[in-house]
């Protein structure tokens, strides 16, 4: 048997999302294997997590202040705000450099079935703000699945009749996939969100 603080470790570690418990073992016995300070840092790093960290006041992405650095960067474009799952997507996202708008960030998707409803996401907020800010375009983000596509049909019903337009990210086949190996909803909405060739 491993030393019980080894066990405890083990057990801390396994539950992370995607860390089974044999990885969990080994991680356990390599920080072991590193020196106190190494182990030191990585405890500290871990205390000053919650400490450093907060949740931006406009968009619910994280910060280091009241307002995460988007909302505070006032060449971002006012007028066009993409709904994201969760602060991963904003990350994902802004990699592209391809977008220049804000976000919200909802912090998940409803899932009445793991009892996820509206009052546990930033949907309130959301609404507040397409009525209190000057947005033309609303761009829904959400992955393709069967709760995010319910999010979405949400927020078109508490939208309603405006002159505000709203767009989903296409889906389809990614740069680089084989059609052959596409399943066929892929398929499918690759061909419904086909574009004209100039």
């Amino acid at each position: 048997m491993l030393p019980r603080a080894v066990r405890d470790l083990t057990q801390e570690l396994s539950r992370l999302p995607g860390v089974g418990p044999k990885t969990a073992q080994r991680l356990a016995i390599h920080l072991l294997r590193q020196p106190r300070s190494v182990v030191s840092q990585l405890a500290d790093t871990l205390k000053n997590l919650h400490a450093n960290v907060r949740i931006c006041t406009t968009c619910f992405n994280l910060a280091e202040d009241a307002t995460c650095y988007i909302c505070a960067n006032a060449m971002r474009s006012s007028t066009l705000l993409c709904v994201v799952e969760d602060p991963l997507d904003v990350e994902a996202i802004e990699r592209t450099g391809s977008y220049t708008g804000r976000y919200h960030v909802l912090g998940g998707v409803l899932s009445p079935v793991d009892g996820i409803t509206e009052d546990q996401l930033t949907l309130k907020e959301l609404f507040a703000r397409l009525k209190t800010e000057s947005i033309d375009e609303l761009i829904i983000a959400l992955d393709h699945k069967m709760e995010s596509d319910a999010t979405t049909h949400h927020i078109l019903q508490r939208v309603g009749d405006t002159d505000l337009i709203i767009s989903r990210l296409a889906r389809g086949l990614p740069t680089g996939g084989d059609i052959e190996f596409a399943d066929a909803l892929t398929l499918t909405e690759a061909l419904k969100a086909r574009k004209t060739l100039d």
